[in-house]
């Protein structure tokens, strides 16, 4: 079986607000993101990490916009790392392929869910990501350009991340196991060398980080 796992308990620092349950097209943004996952047909349960004393919000958001397919609503930790662990313990002991979303990006396809699924099945790991086209500099004091960096090599990875469990919850034990922090789930994965395929992402598939972010989404959202 294959499970979605939408982390869920971070605390929007840099939008200033909890930009989860900010109303766009008609609805909060966490429940754009859920109903991406409860629709997709490659996904048979969902785990939701949220903050602790958030549950009965998510209870009420299913039951609201009518999100049936199974879940279960897990407690976050301090770290995202650790929220994503907690997510990994909850999930069914038939889960073979997990799905780890970020719940802030509520445009993504089905078929780069799937496709995602299909690549993690093969290789252990994938990601959802996007060749970068900007030129980009790097900075040592972050005043001044330092030099220009090849962006033939550089992708902008998104999410899905999607792995076999076994892989991450490897992974992540690793990290844990050293105290390193990874925001990143792919992360963990370099730590362990274990090789991740890169799934490109043709359609957009934004995340809400900053107010500006939100009219560009909310047309995406609108958008048939």
């Amino acid at each position: 079986m294959n499970a979605a796992l939408l982390v869920a308990a971070g605390k929007g620092v840099r939008m200033g607000t909890d930009k989860l349950w900010l109303e766009i097209a008609g609805r909060p943004v966490i429940a754009h993101t859920w109903q991406r996952f409860n629709d997709a047909q490659c996904i048979g349960e969902i785990i939701l990490v949220v903050r602790d004393g958030m549950q009965k919000n998510f209870a009420e958001l299913a039951a609201k916009f009518h999100l049936q397919k199974p879940f279960r609503i897990v407690v976050g930790g301090a770290e995202r790392q650790d929220s994503v662990w907690n997510g990994l313990e909850a999930l069914s002991p038939k889960t073979e392929i997990v799905a780890i979303q970020d719940a802030a990006r509520p445009c993504t396809p089905e078929s780069l869910i799937a496709a995602t699924i299909d690549a993690a099945r093969v290789s252990g790991a994938a990601v959802a990501a996007r060749a970068v086209t900007d030129t980009i500099k790097e900075s040592g004091d972050g005043k001044t350009v330092s030099r220009t960096l090849d962006r033939s090599k550089l992708w902008s990875v998104q999410t899905p991340q999607t792995f076999r469990v076994e892989v991450i919850r490897r992974a992540i034990a690793a990290a844990r196991q050293k105290n390193l922090v990874f925001t990143d789930d792919t992360a963990a994965c370099e730590l362990i060398s274990q090789p991740v395929q890169l799934v490109p992402s043709a359609s957009p598939n934004p995340k809400v980080t900053v107010p500006g972010d939100l009219p560009v989404i909310e047309m995406l959202l609108r958008t048939p």
